[in-house]
C-alpha cells in the first residue's frame, strides 16, 4: 500500500435542527479529531472538514413549530454547534455549512454536470399532496397508525415507536402533519439517481478491494461497514430520488423544475467538496482544493456514524463516479451507537448529555468528557455512558493515574533540585533504568498501529500505558526514601521521570489535547519539542532546564456531581413519562350515593411522621385528623420525605376499617391525586385553615 501525499479527513455534518450530544461526538468527532491530530503530530499534510447539514424536512418542521423561518433555525444550531465544537477543541481546518452560495453553486454545478451526461432517470410518480396547504407532503410531513406495531404518531418514513421503516403510503389513517387534512395521491416528476448502473463498480471497489481477502494493496473496511455495504448489495440496488417537493433547499437547477430542491442525502456529501473549496478561497487559492479531492495521492478517509453507511459507501461514491475525476474514499471508520445510561439516545425525548451544556456545566473538564467518550467508544458495537463510569475513569484512572504520575514527578524536581532537571549521574542509568525506557518505543509504536487502524481504544489504552510505566517507576525507585542516602541516584530517576512525562506531553495530545498544553507549560517545553517522532528521546529536557510550577492536570469529580446530572436525567425521563400519558379510563362500575355518602371523609393534618422500618415505599404518619388524632400508614415513601409530610393539611378517609402493616395498625386512609406519568399528589383544601379546619366533613 503506498504512502499517500497528503490526507483528507472528513465528519459526517451534524444536522442544525439541534445542538450536539455524546452519542455524535462518540461516534465521529473524537476519533476524527484524534486521528487528524496525530497525523499533524507527524508533520502529515492533513485537512479536517466539516460543516452543518442545513437542509431537509426536520428543519421545516422545527420552523413551522418554533413559529420562525428555516433560516433562523439553522442560523440558531450552526452557531451553537461551531462554538461547542471549538470550545471542546475539535480542530476543523473549516466548519462550513450547506446554506452558504458556495455550496449552492457547487451542489448546482455537480447535479447539472450529472444531468447533462444522461445518468439520471426522470420518473413520474404518486406523491402525498395536502389539498389544504396545496403542496406536495414530504414523508416526515404525514403521520398515521403504525401498521407494525399499530403505534399512533408513526411517521410516513419511520415509526419511532418500533423502529420500522416504512413508506407513506403504508400508513393507517394518514393526516398531513401541516392541516390535519387526509392527504390525496397525486402525481409528481422527479429526478433519480439509478444505483443499479454502479453495481458492478461498487462489488469490486468495497468486497474486493476493500474486503478482508484484498491482499493488502487497500485497506480493509471494519466488519459492520463491510458487512452493511455487502448487504444493501447482496439485495440489488434500485434507482433513488435526487429531488424532492419542497421550499428549502437548493433549487434543482434545470428547466421545469419549479418547486423542487435536491434531495438532502445528495446535496450533503457534497458539501465536503464545497467546505474545502471555501477554505482555499479564503486563501486567495480557489484551485488549491483539487489536489485533496482529483489527486490519486491523496487519502480520503470519511468519519460517521453507522446510520450514515450507505450514503457515504454507496450513494455518495456512484455520484463521484458518475461525475468523474474524484479520488474515492480508501476508509469510511463507521462507529456504532452510544447509549446512554442503558437507554437509546434521544434527540426527541431530550435523552442525551448536550455538549455546550457539559462544556458550562463542567468548565476546564473538556479533555475528561474526550477521554471517556474514547475509552466508550462504540467502535465494533453499541456502548453505554454512564455518569458513575464517567466519575470512575476520571477518578481512578486521570488523576490516580496520569495526574499522579505527573504531579509526583515535577513536585519532587523542585524538592530536591529547585525546580531543574537534574542531569543523570556518573554512574550512568541501571539495567531498570534502560528496561523502563526501552518500553517507551514499543508503546509509541502500538499507538500508532492503532490509530491507523482506527482502534482509538486501544491507542487510548496504550498512551495510558506511558504514564503507568512512569507511575510504576517512581513507586519502585521510591527517591523520596533513596535521596536520604544516595542523592545522584535520585537524580537520575527524576531525570528519567522528566524524560517519560515530555513523552506523554507528545503522546497525549491527539487524545487530551488541553491537558498537553497545560503539561507543555509546566514542562516549558518548547513547541518544536512536540512532534511525535520526539516520543522516547532523553534529550527532550536537557540538564538545566527549569521547569515552571506543579499544577494539578485533573481534580476528583464528587459524587453530588454525578447526582446531580442523574437527576437532570430522572427529570427528563419523568417530564417525558407527563407529555406522553394519558389519564387512567373510567371505571365501569357506578356507586351509589349512598356508597358514597357512607364514607367519613375528614380534613386533616399530619403532626408527626417517620419512615416503616425495613421498607422503601411507607410512611408512618400521625394525623390529628379534628376528632381525634390517630396513626395511618400510608404507601408515600418514594414521593415525600417525613419532614416533607409534617404540618400538611391532607384529606382522611376516617371511617376505612383498621389494617395491620408492618406490625402497626392503620386508622384510615390519606387521599392522593395520582397522574397519568405515576406522579402522587396530595389533595388538600385550597384556602386559610381557619377557612377548613381539622375535622372539617367533606362530602
Amino acid at each position: 500500500m503506498k504512502q499517500p501525499k497528503r490526507y483528507l479527513v472528513t465528519s459526517a455534518l451534524p444536522y442544525a435542527n439541534g445542538p450536539v450530544h455524546i452519542g455524535h461526538l462518540a461516534g465521529v468527532y473524537v476519533p476524527s479529531d484524534i486521528y487528524v491530530r496525530y497525523l499533524r503530530g507527524r508533520g502529515a499534510d492533513v485537512l479536517s472538514i466539516c460543516g452543518s447539514d442545513e437542509h431537509g424536512v426536520p428543519i421545516t418542521i422545527k420552523a413551522k413549530k418554533e413559529g420562525v423561518t428555516p433560516q433562523d433555525v439553522v442560523d440558531k444550531y450552526h452557531g451553537i454547534i461551531k462554538n461547542a465544537f471549538e470550545r471542546f477543541g475539535i480542530s476543523f481546518d473549516i466548519y462550513s455549512r450547506t446554506s452558504s452560495e458556495m455550496h449552492a453553486r457547487t451542489a448546482s454545478d455537480f447535479f447539472r454536470k450529472l444531468y447533462e451526461q444522461g445518468d439520471f432517470i426522470e420518473q413520474t410518480t404518486e406523491q402525498y399532496y395536502d389539498p389544504e396547504a396545496r403542496q406536495f407532503l414530504a414523508d416526515r410531513y404525514i403521520t398515521g397508525t403504525c401498521p407494525k406495531c399499530h403505534s399512533e404518531g408513526a411517521y410516513g418514513d419511520q415509526c419511532e415507536k418500533c423502529g420500522s421503516t416504512l413508506s407513506p403510503t403504508e400508513l393507517i389513517d394518514p393526516k398531513s402533519a401541516i392541516t390535519g387534512a387526509t392527504p390525496v395521491l397525486k402525481e409528481t416528476r422527479h429526478w433519480f439517481l439509478p444505483l443499479d448502473r454502479y453495481e458492478t463498480f461498487l462489488r469490486e471497489w468495497i468486497l474486493r478491494e476493500h474486503g478482508p481477502e484484498n491482499g493488502g494493496t487497500h485497506e480493509v473496511w471494519k466488519s459492520n461497514v463491510y458487512g452493511q455495504c455487502k448487504s444493501w448489495l447482496d439485495g440489488g440496488l434500485l434507482p433513488r430520488a435526487v429531488s424532492r417537493d419542497l421550499d428549502w433547499g437548493i433549487p434543482v437547477p434545470v428547466e421545469g423544475a419549479e418547486g423542487k430542491v435536491l434531495y438532502v442525502w445528495f446535496d450533503a456529501p457534497i458539501g465536503y467538496i464545497s467546505a474545502t473549496k471555501e477554505l482555499f478561497a479564503g486563501k486567495g487559492d480557489p484551485e488549491g482544493w483539487r489536489p485533496y479531492w482529483q489527486d490519486s495521492d491523496t487519502k480520503l478517509v470519511h468519519f460517521i456514524g453507522k446510520d450514515n453507511i450507505v450514503f457515504h459507501c454507496i450513494v455518495f461514491p456512484s455520484m463521484l463516479k458518475a461525475h468523474g475525476g474524484f479520488i474515492l474514499p480508501e476508509n469510511v471508520p463507521a462507529n456504532e451507537f452510544l447509549n446512554l445510561e442503558n437507554d437509546k439516545i434521544s434527540t426527541s425525548r431530550n435523552w442525551a448529555v448536550w455538549l455546550h451544556e457539559y462544556l458550562d456545566e463542567f468548565p476546564g473538564k473538556e479533555d475528561v468528557l474526550r477521554y471517556v467518550l474514547c475509552a466508550n467508544a462504540p467502535e465494533t458495537k453499541d456502548n453505554d455512558f454512564t455518569w458513575r463510569d464517567f466519575q470512575a475513569r476520571n477518578n481512578n484512572e486521570l488523576v490516580a493515574i496520569f495526574g499522579n504520575f505527573v504531579n509526583r514527578a515535577l513536585v519532587l524536581t523542585h524538592k530536591y533540585f529547585e525546580g531543574r532537571v537534574p542531569a543523570v549521574a556518573g554512574a550512568g542509568l541501571t539495567d531498570y533504568d534502560r528496561e523502563i525506557l526501552e518500553e517507551i518505543p514499543r508503546i509509541k509504536a502500538a499507538i500508532e498501529q492503532n490509530i491507523e487502524n482506527y482502534r482509538f481504544r486501544e491507542a487510548l489504552k496504550e498512551m495510558m500505558n506511558l504514564a503507568r510505566l512512569g507511575n510504576k517507576y517512581l513507586a519502585d525507585t521510591e527517591p523520596w526514601k533513596t535521596v536520604k542516602t544516595d542523592e545522584s541516584r535520585v537524580a537520575t530517576i527524576l531525570n528519567v521521570s522528566l524524560q517519560i512525562t515530555a513523552s506523554l506531553a507528545i503522546a497525549c495530545e491527539p487524545f487530551l489535547p488541553f491537558t498537553a498544553v497545560k503539561l507543555r507549560g509546566m514542562l516549558r517545553l518548547p513547541q518544536t519539542g512536540m512532534q511525535w517522532d520526539n516520543i522516547g528521546c532523553m534529550t527532550l529536557l536537557e540538564p538545566g532546564h527549569e521547569l515552571g510550577q506543579a499544577e494539578l492536570l485533573f481534580e476528583k469529580i464528587e459524587d453530588s456531581t454525578v447526582e446531580a446530572q442523574l437527576k437532570k436525567l430522572e427529570d427528563t425521563k419523568a417530564a417525558n413519562a407527563a407529555a406522553n400519558a394519558t389519564a387512567a379510563p373510567a371505571k365501569e362500575n357506578t356507586v351509589q350515593f349512598d356508597d358514597f355518602a357512607a364514607m367519613d371523609i375528614r380534613v386533616s393534618r399530619v403532626v408527626a411522621a417517620e419512615p416503616v422500618p425495613k421498607t422503601k415505599k411507607l410512611l408512618k404518619l400521625t394525623v390529628d385528623t379534628g376528632i381525634d388524632t390517630r396513626t395511618i400508614v400510608s404507601g408515600i415513601a418514594e414521593y415525600f420525605t417525613p419532614e416533607q409530610m409534617v404540618g400538611k393539611r391532607v384529606l382522611v378517609l376516617a371511617n376505612l376499617a383498621p389494617r395491620t402493616l408492618k406490625g402497626i395498625e392503620s386508622q384510615g386512609m390519606i387521599l392522593m391525586a395520582e397522574s397519568p406519568a405515576g406522579k402522587l399528589s396530595v389533595v388538600a383544601p385550597e384556602g386559610e385553615e381557619a377557612d377548613a379546619p381539622a375535622g372539617s366533613v367533606v362530602g
